[in-house]
Parts: C-alpha cells; sequence; structure tokens
C-alpha cells in the first residue's frame, strides 16, 4: 500500500519513522512519501519537504512566514492529489494537519488518519468539529485521551500505547547490548531547553543561572537537531561554563543527578529515563500570562508526565513562576538528598504503569492496516 505521511516537528519525525518501520513490518510492498525529516528519510520513501522549512511557532513568526506557509500547504495538497496514496496519516501539527485534513476529504475519497492526536484536551477544544468531519480513524498515544475523546465527545479512537516507551526501551537495549553500565554524574545537570528558538531564547539563560547558584554542579544542555550551535551560544549568559551535547539526549538525561526541562515530549522522556526534573516555561507577561492561562487551557497542568500521573508528579514553573530564585530552588529539592527527589521518583513507577508496554508503534501500525482492510 501507498502511505502518506505528514509530520511537522521534530519528535513527530521521530515517531512517524518507527510507525513507517511497523507499517513495512507489517506489510513489506509499504510506499511511502511524506513532509517529514531525516529519521523518517532512514526508514525509506520520498522526502518532499523537510520540517525545518515548515515549523513556525508563534503569532508573529507565523504571520512573518504565511506566504510560505500557505505555499507549503498548496503544494502538500497537490502532492497527496497526484500521488494518490492508500491513505493520508497525520503526525500531531494540528494547525497545518487538520487543514489538510479537510482539503483531502472534501476532494477525494483517500481516509484520513491522525496518529497522535491534537491537544484539544488542552486549549482550542472546538477542533473536535473538524476531527469528526474529517478525520476517519484517530490513534492516541496518551492514555487519559480515552475518556476525553469516547466519554466527553462520544468519538472512538485507539489507544495504541506511547512510543516514547518504545524509544527509551529500544535506547537501553543498546545501551546493554554495547555493555555501558549507567554511572550518574551526580555533579551535572541536564538542560533539555526545547526544540524551537522561541523557548530556548525565553528558558536557557534562566535554566543556566538557577544551575550556576548551586556550588558543585555543571549544566550540559542537549542539542535540539534543528537548532545551531551559534543560536545557543547567543543565549548563554556570560561566565558560564556549559557544554552543549547533540544526538546524546537521552544519555545526557539519564546520566544527570537532575534535569530543567521545558514542557513536552521531554517531560515524559526525562521521568521514562528515571531523572528527577523541573518544568520550565517561562512566558512574557507575568500575571496576564497567568490569568489567560486560566481562562483558556482546559488542564490543570502542562506537562505530560502531571497529566498521565493526574497529580503534580514534577514541579511547574511557569509564566511569571520560572525566575532564577523559584528554579535553583526547586533544583535543589531533587538533587541528591533532596527533599522531593525521593517521592518524584515513585512517581515515575506510577507514571510506567500507566502508560503501558512498549510497542506502541507496532500497534499503531497492525490497527492502521486492519482499519484500511476492513
Amino acid at each position: 500500500m501507498r502511505y502518506y505521511l505528514i509530520a511537522g516537528e521534530a519528535s513527530g519525525d521521530l515517531h512517524a519513522s518507527n510507525l513507517m518501520r511497523g507499517l513495512l513490518s507489517c506489510d513489506s510492498g509499504a510506499e511511502f512519501r511524506f513532509y517529514g525529516g531525516d529519521k523518517m528519510e532512514s526508514v525509506g520513501g520520498t522526502l518532499v519537504k523537510h520540517y525545518k522549512e515548515m515549523s513556525y511557532m508563534g503569532f508573529v513568526p507565523v504571520l512573518l512566514h504565511l506566504r510560505t506557509i500557505l505555499r507549503n500547504m498548496k503544494a502538500c495538497k497537490q502532492d497527496i492529489m497526484e500521488w494518490h496514496p492508500d491513505v493520508v496519516i497525520l503526525v500531531d501539527y494540528p494547525g497545518f494537519n487538520l487543514k489538510i485534513a479537510k482539503y483531502v476529504k472534501e476532494n477525494s475519497d483517500i481516509p484520513v488518519y491522525y496518529y497522535i492526536s491534537p491537544k484539544i484536551w488542552a486549549w482550542k477544544e472546538y477542533r473536535i468539529k473538524s476531527i469528526r468531519r474529517y478525520v476517519d480513524e484517530l490513534f492516541s498515544i496518551l492514555p487519559f485521551e480515552v475518556d476525553f475523546f469516547e466519554k466527553k465527545h462520544h468519538y472512538p479512537i485507539h489507544y495504541v500505547g506511547n512510543p516514547c516507551v518504545d524509544a527509551v526501551d529500544e535506547y537501553r537495549r543498546l545501551r546493554s547490548a554495547s555493555a555501558s553500565g549507567l554511572v550518574r554524574d551526580e555533579h551535572q545537570v541536564a538542560i533539555v531547553a526545547g526544540s524551537r528558538v522561541q523557548e530556548i531564547r525565553k528558558n536557557l539563560g534562566i535554566m543556566l543561572d538557577a544551575v550556576s547558584r548551586i556550588d558543585g554542579f555543571k549544566p550540559v544542555i542537549t542539542g535540539a537537531p534543528n537548532i545551531s550551535l551559534e543560536i545557543y551560544k547567543k543565549y548563554i549568559p556570560e561566565g558560564i561554563d556549559v557544554d552543549v551535547v547533540y544526538d546524546k539526549t537521552y544519555e545526557v538525561v539519564e546520566h544527570s543527578s537532575a534535569a530543567l526541562v521545558t514542557s513536552g515530549t521531554a517531560t515524559l522522556e526525562t521521568a521514562l529515563l528515571g531523572t528527577p526534573q523541573v518544568v520550565c516555561y517561562h512566558m512574557s507577561g507575568g500575571w496576564f500570562i497567568k490569568v489567560l492561562r486560566k481562562l483558556f487551557l482546559k488542564v490543570k497542568y502542562i506537562s505530560l508526565v502531571n497529566l498521565i500521573c493526574d497529580k503534580e508528579a514534577v514541579r511547574e514553573l511557569v509564566g511569571s513562576e520560572m525566575n532564577v530564585f523559584r528554579a535553583e530552588d526547586e533544583l535543589r529539592k531533587i538533587l541528591p538528598g533532596g527533599s522531593k527527589r525521593e517521592d518524584m521518583l515513585r512517581d515515575y513507577e506510577m507514571l510506567w504503569e500507566r502508560t503501558g508496554a512498549s510497542g506502541a508503534s507496532d500497534r499503531a501500525a497492525h490497527e492502521i492496516i486492519r482499519a484500511l482492510e476492513s
């Protein structure tokens, strides 16, 4: 069968590539064409457009690049129609992908499947209307989404487990095979500052300053693949000794005594790797942002760890709460001997139980093929 996939970010590239491998194991004749990244390209098929050419976040960047975004969307629609796949598989990235879903459903008989649901349970819940109309099958990776979609909105979905579990299990399998046992560096703190320039600009300096205030600890930045070293250097405060390490995020996080992490998939990966963390997400606007968050966000937490555990397992510093003094204080509590470290590690065990066993990508592939054949 012919599969057309669209992923617009680094995390989507990773999870889509694993899904493609799962599809190949079920369908040896699978053909792929996609908007995505290097990891998808390594599986095989045709990379039409790299996500680095399409990922814009925030009102101003989107406005400045609107012509490019619209051109990419038009080209994607045309390419799908010309190739006419057996299915279009959308991977997260809702601002772009839901528009593609609408176009495909209104102009063809090609089924539209969604892998990694848009996070409409957090905000923009009205998007459920578009999902109902334009998405034939939805494959969820978060356990609490089952109740949200099926009980609240009466929209049946497939919960397949979380691919982050697969990624962490595979990393540990390879680590064991290479006979490199884990030895934590009690004096190292991982800095996972996000995959977008806006996130790095607002958070990196505060994170590094917080670590520098604690004697004997050195920060190590996990370099995002789409962020150059020059950008990191631009936002590293003067006088702070820090390394930027690329292509070894899991190694750096698991090797570290603790981590400061921006919200997103990285919070879940950090927890699955067993490293205590503080979730950091600074935004300009102070109290005004705090009010807006209460008005528009539909959930109590911003990190996947807390959403899955349904409690504040990890401390979240958001908006005006994210400053050097609070980040330092919360970091001290989760370093070795800290007052919150052991409680957080126990909550991580609950997280493993709720996310379920590994094999999410293979289960999703089996479900996709079963749905297509039926």
